[in-house]
């Protein structure tokens, strides 16, 4: 049993909401940076590259990171099962930049603080902001959004599922029940 909480409308919404408040907060876009954690956030920011460049006319550069190497819980279970790593592509120097770092769902702060780590290998920013689409609470680490698309309280037996056209046919977020 799911529950949408954001269709395609109110994703879309949240989004043009989101480069709205980066515009505002940074002065404009100069020296701004869009990346995206993969999977679902590289749409997002994806998309926040677009809305923002549709109200200012320019273009802001845009990256993916993948952060899957510095995961604080990649365990190999054998000597089989290799992690899948696809990359980080970050086309512009990150250093002295302000960098969004954009993601769907912020839930524990844990893969924040993997993409963190991931980032500064790539050399240190002036600033990093973080946007996601969904802010569900029960925080493991001090991390806090800067922008939020909706902020859903949830309790820890219930998953919130993120769907993006590009990835899942379909633009839409829903709240259901952990099974088992």
């Amino acid at each position: 049993m799911s529950r949408i909480i954001l269709d395609e409308q109110a994703i879309r919404r949240a989004t043009t909401r989101i480069a709205h408040e980066i515009i505002e907060r940074n002065k404009g876009v100069d020296n701004c940076l869009l990346v995206g954690i993969k999977t679902r956030g590289v749409y997002l920011a994806k998309r926040l590259q677009e809305r923002i460049e549709a109200i200012e006319g320019e273009k802001v550069p845009f990256g993916e990171i993948d952060i899957t190497l510095y995961r604080d819980d990649l365990t190999v279970k054998s000597k089989t099962e290799e992690p899948i790593i696809q990359g980080t592509d970050v086309p512009v120097d990150v250093k002295n930049r302000k960098v969004i770092l954009v993601d769907d769902v912020l839930y524990t702060g844990r893969t924040v603080r993997a993409a963190l780590d991931a980032l500064i290998d790539l050399g240190r920013p002036e600033q990093i902001q973080l946007a996601v689409l969904i802010d569900r609470g029960h925080r493991e680490l001090p991390i806090r959004p800067d922008y939020v698309g909706k902020n859903v309280p949830t309790s820890k037996s219930e998953i919130i599922v993120a769907k993006l056209k590009e990835v899942d046919h379909v633009d839409e977020v829903t709240i259901q029940q952990k099974t088992s």
